[in-house]
């Protein structure tokens, strides 16, 4: 059953975090920010962009084997890349191509800016093209260029090695709206609670649900009701945040299930206000605190606790 649309969304999902690089990788974005390209040596094998294993054997392969390679290559294969997205190197057209560098065995990918698909072959000599500005990153060659000659060199050098490397991963996607969803934002946004019963089942949904569960019937306007704005807390999880990139919480806090009253609908991971964690307990009585277009939080309304034992199986 498809629910019906009332436009989409752009949204993305961000995961920032950064990674030790060690004595191999490490001195290869070392080199890189000085405009050297480093492989390793495996037996008889050069390997670049070095490894930290042996891939065959699993054997560890010591740092002291890295050896300089390039700077030019030759294109061992490659595809056109007509449309470059957000997360591509480059935003005009170019080849995504594996470069067997100059001394090395194994093949580099990276970006080729040709100018046009008509510039590329297997076989072609290319060159990197250096940036400006480096910072120990594969990304500090820019692209490679058809020819022999790196562009963009100069004299700087790191002042010290590169031994962490941040990285912001990312996923953006487009997400549907349906119809129920826009109109529960609506509401609030009014600071309006509603839910959605079913018409078979008599069950109490949240506003944005768009089908019954238990019976599949569909959910829509005219099925709407205003629900109070209290209700019991029935279960709850205590959080300690971890520490990392991005994380803005620094004490432990709790996300409660509240049942909301004259219903049986249970509203999942909500924040609780003037209700420190060490006092948040099953049966509190709580009311619902409007932020800006959302909701806020729950606040204890100073009444007695429900005492129910069957509250804890309030979960959905």
């Amino acid at each position: 059953m498809t629910a019906p649309s009332a436009g989409t969304v752009e949204m993305t999902i961000r995961f920032p975090y950064k990674r030790s690089l060690g004595p191999v990788i490490g001195a290869f974005m070392t080199g890189l920010a000085g405009q050297q390209i480093l492989g390793i040596r495996n037996g008889s094998e050069v390997m670049c962009p070095p490894l930290e294993w042996d891939p065959k054997t699993g054997k560890e392969l010591d740092h002291g084997a890295l050896v300089e390679v390039g700077p030019a290559g030759t294109v061992v294969s490659w595809t056109w890349v007509p449309k470059p997205s957000a997360q591509h190197p480059l935003d005009k057209p170019f080849a995504l191509a594996l470069i067997r560098l100059d001394g090395a065995d194994t093949a580099l990918t990276h970006a080729v800016d040709a100018g046009s698909i008509d510039a590329m072959s297997t076989g072609m000599r290319v060159a990197p093209r250096w940036k400006a500005e480096r910072q120990g990153h594969i990304t500090d060659i820019e692209a490679f260029v058809p020819g022999e000659d790196p562009q963009g060199l100069d004299d700087s050098r790191p002042e010290e090695p590169v031994t962490m490397m941040p990285y912001n991963a990312e996923i953006p996607y487009t997400l549907p709206i349906a119809v129920n969803t826009a109109r529960n934002a609506v509401a609030l946004k009014e600071k309006r609670l509603i839910g959605l019963r079913c018409p078979v089942c008599s069950r109490t949904y949240a506003g944005e649900r768009g089908f019954c569960p238990i019976d599949t019937t569909a959910l829509t306007a005219e099925h709407e009701v205003q629900l109070p704005q209290t209700g019991t807390l029935t279960n709850y999880t205590i959080i300690t945040p971890v520490q990392y990139p991005g994380q803005t919480e620094t004490e432990p806090f709790a996300r409660c299930m509240i049942l909301v009253d004259d219903s049986d609908l249970v509203i999942g991971y909500q924040p609780v206000i003037d209700l420190p964690v060490e006092q948040v307990r099953v049966g509190v009585r709580v009311k619902l605190v409007w932020g800006d277009g959302d909701i806020e939080g729950w606040q204890p309304t100073g009444e007695p606790d429900v005492d129910d034992p069957d509250l804890v199986n309030r979960i959905y």
